[in-house]
Formats: C-alpha cells, structure tokens, sequence
C-alpha cells in the first residue's frame, strides 16, 4: 500500500520497511505490557505498531502531517510516541543502543520493574559503543533485551565480508551476557524466546542479547526491489521469500484448522479497506505550521 502511494508521489519521504521481519513485531505485541519501553532503528515501522502506535498518526508522520507521531518532523525513520512508550526510533547506526541502555539504567534506579528492549541490526555489533554499553548493561544488570535483526547485509555488503567466521552471539557471549539466536521467520519459535527472555529479564537477573535471523526483502531504502545490483542472488532472495513469517502462519492456522482459508482472505480484505480508509485520512489531514520547527528543541 505504501509502494503504490510512493510510486504516486503521493509521499517524497524515505521509506524503510520491516518486509520479511514481521515476526518480531507481532510477538512483541504479545510479550510486552504498556509499560515497557522500546527503541528502534530505522526499520521501525512494524516495532512501533506492534508496541501499540496508532495507524493514523503512523500514516500521518510518512507524510510529514501535524498528526504524526512525531508532529510530521520525524518520517518513515524517525517515530516516536510516547503515550505508548515508544522512545523513538533513528537511523544512525548503533546510536539508540547507548541511549536504551541509558533509559535501562533510569527504570532500574527508579524500580519501576519494566523491562527495555532495544532493536539493531546486526551491522551494530561492529560498532564501539555497542559493546561499551553492553558491558555497562551487564555490569549494572540493566533490564533491558537487545533484539537483533540478522539480515545478512549491512546495504550491499553481505555479513562474511564485514565479520569473521564465528557467530554473533559468540562474540557477544564473551561480555557475560545470555545470547540466543533464533530464527527470526519463524512466529512461534520467535514468541517462545522472547517471552523466555522477558521473564528473565523481569525477574532481575540482568540482560539478554537475542539474535533473530531473517532477510531484508526489498531494496535497502525505497520500495523496490535491487536484485539486479548483482550483491545477492535471485536464487537466494527466493529462498528467502519462501521463509515470510505471515504465509507460514496462515498455513499453520488452516493446517490446524483454526481458520480457513475463505476466512483468513476475509480478514485480509477488510484490514486492507480499514487500512487504505485511514491512510487516505492521513493524506488529507494539515501540515504543520512553520513555528513548530522550534518546539521540543533542545540544546
């Protein structure tokens, strides 16, 4: 839905999706309470609904409207919304792990008995700040889960020329810390981690690292697909395609007979109504007013 309004012009901001990450966003939604706050990076979109963010201001702060979560200010990169505890999001690689650490550090001091989790991708690993704070988390332990996206490519440089030869979680091990990986299409294996890391982290014992794996689907920025860029293969993007967490769990449910297929098409049909209805709403709603580019500034 996103693509057609892009391709439209109807929308000129940047675009990130979490295509193929889904999983993760809908067990996050199942795991977390209100309370717990969480921060993202620039793939937030599906992290910020699943913490419970409203659609209409989601869809409002793409296209920069005074209705957006973030006042129209933010973008597709830059959500935050507060009233359900979501702190923000930013493109900055690495930069919001030190400032989840930090709200960590401040849930603990004031025992409010909430558990911070922060997404990255696994690109942040090779930066100095994660692992500074990462060491201060287990040092101090801060209730906190790092959820790491896997996705095997830092833009078009695929993980086995960034990193050597050993797992992620190997060398995050090494500062003291649980680290799980697990596979990150995968809905019921992915709720089973997080809801067990959760109720580890909540009982005080300090922090966990979780990496998921899973697969950037469409270009690195935009709504395209770059197959033809030649940094991965068509064959592996298929492969990859055969692993959505949502067609998996459709078939599960009809495999079970939970749903059937009539009904899940249903279902599909009317989120896409309700979805395009407010979406259209969003477009037609005010852009800010040039006064606000001062408000919420600090220095």
């Amino acid at each position: 839905m996103i693509k057609t309004y892009f391709l439209t012009k109807k929308t000129r901001l940047q675009i990130r999706d979490n295509v193929l990450t889904k999983a993760l966003a809908l067990k996050l939604l199942a795991v977390l309470t209100r309370n717990d706050p969480v921060m993202s990076n620039h793939r937030a979109h599906g992290h910020y609904l699943a913490k419970g963010g409203d659609l209409y201001r989601f869809f409002a702060e793409i296209y920069g409207k005074a209705d957006g979560c973030a006042k129209g200010r933010g973008g597709s990169m830059h959500l935050i919304d507060q009233k359900v505890n979501f702190l923000g999001s930013t493109p900055i690689v690495g930069s919001i792990v030190p400032v989840a650490t930090g709200v960590a550090f401040a849930e603990k001091l004031k025992q409010n008995k909430t558990v911070m989790c922060v997404f990255l991708g696994e690109a942040v690993v090779e930066e100095g700040v994660f692992h500074e704070s990462i060491n201060y988390a287990v040092l101090k332990q801060l209730p906190i889960i790092y959820i790491c996206e896997n996705n095997l490519y830092s833009v078009y440089t695929p993980l086995n020329l960034r990193q050597p030869e050993r797992g992620i979680t190997q060398l995050i091990s090494g500062h003291g810390i649980p680290a799980i990986s697990a596979d990150g299409n995968n809905i019921r294996e992915t709720y089973n981690v997080i809801k067990s890391a959760y109720l580890y982290v909540h009982s005080g014992k300090g922090p966990v690292f979780l990496e998921f794996f899973t697969y950037r689907q469409r270009e690195h920025c935009g709504h395209l697909f770059d197959n033809h860029l030649g940094y991965r293969s068509e064959q592996e993007f298929l492969e990859w395609k055969k692993q959505d967490p949502v067609s998996r769990l459709k078939q599960l449910l009809i495999k079970k007979k939970y749903l059937s297929t009539a009904q899940i098409q249903t279902l599909q049909n009317k989120l896409t109504v309700d979805s395009e209805k407010i979406l259209e709403q969003a477009h037609a709603s005010t852009t800010p007013h040039k006064t606000i580019n001062d408000a919420d500034t600090y220095a």
